[in-house]
């Protein structure tokens, strides 16, 4: 992503967590800055049990021992928040910037199947991008299969502009800061 020129104009403002709200199926949802400690195993178990068809690009991986191996990797290194619904007592999305190794971080965003399309996505991207922008973080960019339209429209309703089409997928960028 370092040769994209990214937008001008900085998207946002975007609310920080923590954030609470009721999802469209009435369910309460905290959306809080990932803390090692209180979230790392029920992140583990939401990757666990995550849909096989909801995996895209290799992520989130499929078996547990590399599920934890790739999360400590990108939680090391990014900037993450998770959403979790406190009645069932379980996380529900994880959201992370992970740097890119220029100066931009990628974004990736996971909602478990028993939680989508009740809006918790666009609460978890809003609230992690504005994160981010706390963070000083100023370009993110993204990979999106560009048949998933609802992703695309997602990305898009918050400010992400397309940059590129790459066979299957579409690359997306926005400024922060």
């Amino acid at each position: 992503m370092a040769d994209y020129d990214y937008p001008e104009a900085v998207a946002g403002p975007f609310e920080a967590p923590p954030v609470e709200f009721e999802d469209r199926e009435g369910r309460p949802i905290e959306i809080r800055v990932y803390d090692a400690e209180r979230d790392f195993e029920a992140l583990c178990e939401m990757y666990d049990t995550f849909d096989p068809a909801d995996r895209a690009q290799g992520i989130p991986p499929a078996r547990e021992e590399r599920v934890r191996s790739w999360l400590d990797v990108i939680l090391d290194e990014g900037q993450d928040v998770i959403a979790a619904d406190p009645d069932a007592e379980r996380v529900v999305g994880h959201a992370t910037l992970v740097p890119d190794g220029n100066e931009a971080v990628e974004l990736a965003i996971f909602v478990h199947q028993d939680y989508q399309g009740a809006g918790i996505g666009s609460r978890l991207i809003r609230a992690l991008l504005g994160y981010g922008a706390e963070q000083g973080i100023e370009k993110v960019w993204l990979t999106v299969e560009r048949w998933n339209h609802p992703a695309v429209n997602l990305y898009e309703s918050v400010g992400f502009e397309s940059s590129s089409v790459e066979s299957f997928e579409l690359e997306m960028a926005l400024r922060l800061n």
